[in-house]
């Protein structure tokens, strides 16, 4: 089981050059900066294993979703005949993305690797990525990163040391809290 999760961040560079930290005082930087465009960030993780990857693109498309998913097939899980993948309900979450993206017989060999579950329209914050994106965002996104590339250095960094550590999600959202918080999609059996 891999949940998989997309986010956008933003490249911000510094207008003046930080000051930096001196004993009892952290590095100062100025509050102008310069906005370099976004970047879209694409996370898979497997909870249960303590492994995630995270992919930077240009954009989140179609097609950037595709790659994604023949990455997760033929390169993460190559010897695994089926991957159930947990997402929410983006537009392009949907395995008619592989027949846009590539040519009918990839797709169909793609598409058999693949089972899609879906979270709840509302309930997105059940998929374990975003959990994972909560950490990358208060470790290495929080600080400014002005190019993609120093992007994809801290990310990497971050990703190693998590996988190295097989760091887990504690997820304690169990079956009976499912049913109480979203007792009209899942009613309790009498």
């Amino acid at each position: 089981m891999v949940c998989f999760d997309e986010s956008s961040t933003q490249l911000l560079a510094d207008v003046r050059e930080p000051l930096p930290a001196r004993p009892g005082r952290p590095q100062r930087e100025d509050y102008e900066y310069r906005r370099e465009g976004t970047r879209n960030l694409f996370m898979a993780c497997e909870p249960r294993a303590g492994w995630r990857h995270v992919s930077v693109t240009q954009r989140r498309a179609t097609e950037d979703f595709a790659q994604q998913m023949r990455w997760l097939v033929d390169q993460a899980y190559p010897e695994v005949p089926v991957v159930r993948v947990v997402l929410d309900n983006l537009n392009t979450h949907r395995k008619a993305s592989l027949y846009q993206a590539f040519p009918a017989a990839e797709a169909r060999r793609i598409s058999k690797r693949l089972e899609f579950h879906y979270t709840p329209k509302h309930g997105s914050w059940l998929n374990m990525a975003e959990i994972e994106f909560s950490v990358f965002s208060r470790s290495c996104l929080r600080k400014r990163l002005p190019d993609e590339e120093s992007l994809g250095r801290e990310i990497q960094a971050l990703e190693q040391e998590r996988n190295d550590a097989k760091a887990r999600i504690n997820w304690r959202f169990n079956i009976l809290d499912a049913r109480a918080k979203l007792h009209r999609l899942y009613p309790l059996n009498s």
